[in-house]
């Protein structure tokens, strides 16, 4: 029977190899800092100038590293959109228009499909900006800026499969994005509104008042209620606590399944007590518009799983539990 497992001294040679490919594409992304120069400041000047959006195109590779770099600008306040070079010459250069900043891919600079728009960009009066690793290129020599992504070698052993060249472009992609955020002064709330699905959207977007239970779900009772009414109110609801509120309606404070832990050691007979005497003054409170992320920060920092919500004159409004915050994903 064979036994197809890679020896000892395979899975060494397998792991040195991997090792030498990352550290090919770490001094590739290296070299690029050394590059950057007047050229790059001017793409970023022509992006931000732009009242269009960032039409982003490339070939093979160079259009998968491109729909990323298209995408990873449209999420950090560039609008932007990525066009196939090749389609772009059988009907979709109609998405392009002369308020808009072409960035265009090519690790040659020759691209075909790429330099056949070039004509075309010309005539229409769209500014381009070219990403490639030879600066004497055709698509380099045609462009307003000019970006250098070039390598000195491919992690490929064999030099022809795109790898470190790939890397670099992705990472000056990423760069030119986050210059362009911190230029815009995006905000994290910013971000978020283009993320509205992901964790830091939901921790962002997510107000209080998204979560709470109002209306009949409410729990809430009488300032000299019997504590009886109170520990029904919390079985009713299922919340964990019940608002205690004074004759204006306002919070006076909070019974929780704590404070019946409490209550239960240091009373051996509840029958006679009110709520008033065993409850948490004046209670952990939030109005409605906080952000659903600070109500997590508030009871972690309190050891509480529930919070009263009340509006500007400390009326209770609503009810918010940890559950729910974890059915919301905002933790």
């Amino acid at each position: 029977m064979t036994n197809d497992a890679p020896s000892a001294a395979g899975t060494s040679l397998l792991r040195e190899s991997a090792r030498r490919t990352l550290e090919l594409e770490q001094q590739a992304i290296a070299a690029l800092a050394g590059r950057l120069d007047d050229a790059f400041d001017h793409a970023c000047e022509l992006i931000l100038a732009c009242r269009g959006r960032v039409v982003v195109t490339g070939m093979g590779k160079s259009g998968h590293v491109a729909g990323k770099i298209a995408a990873t600008l449209a999420s950090t306040g560039t609008p932007a959109f990525f066009v196939h070079p090749g389609e772009a010459s059988h009907g979709d250069l109609g998405m392009i228009t002369p308020g808009d900043v072409v960035l265009a891919l090519s690790n040659s600079g020759e691209t075909a499909e790429v330099t056949a728009l070039l004509p075309l960009l010309k005539r229409m009066g769209t500014p381009l900006i070219s990403m490639t690793g030879r600066p004497g290129s055709t698509l380099a020599r045609h462009a307003e800026a000019h970006l250098d992504a070039g390598v000195e070698r491919e992690a490929c052993p064999l030099d022809l499969a795109p790898t470190s060249s790939t890397t670099a472009a992705l990472a000056l992609g990423d760069a030119l994005a986050v210059a362009l955020l911190e230029s815009r002064g995006f905000t994290a709330e910013e971000f978020a509104l283009s993320h509205p699905g992901g964790s830091l959207g939901k921790r962002l977007l997510l107000r209080v008042a998204d979560l709470m239970h109002e209306g009949p779900r409410l729990p809430s009772i009488a300032l000299g209620s019997p504590l009886r009414d109170a520990l029904l109110e919390i079985t009713r609801q299922g919340l964990g606590f019940t608002c205690v509120v004074d004759a204006d309606g306002r919070l006076a404070g909070v019974y929780t399944d704590g404070d019946l832990r409490r209550t239960l050691d240091q009373h051996s007979d509840l029958s006679g007590l009110l709520v008033d005497d065993v409850m948490t003054r004046p209670g952990k409170r939030v109005a409605p518009d906080t952000l659903a992320a600070e109500a997590v920060r508030i009871m972690e920092d309190n050891r509480i799983s529930a919070l009263a919500v009340v509006d500007a004159d400390g009326h209770p409004v609503g009810a918010l539990h940890m559950h729910d915050l974890l059915a919301s994903g905002v933790i």
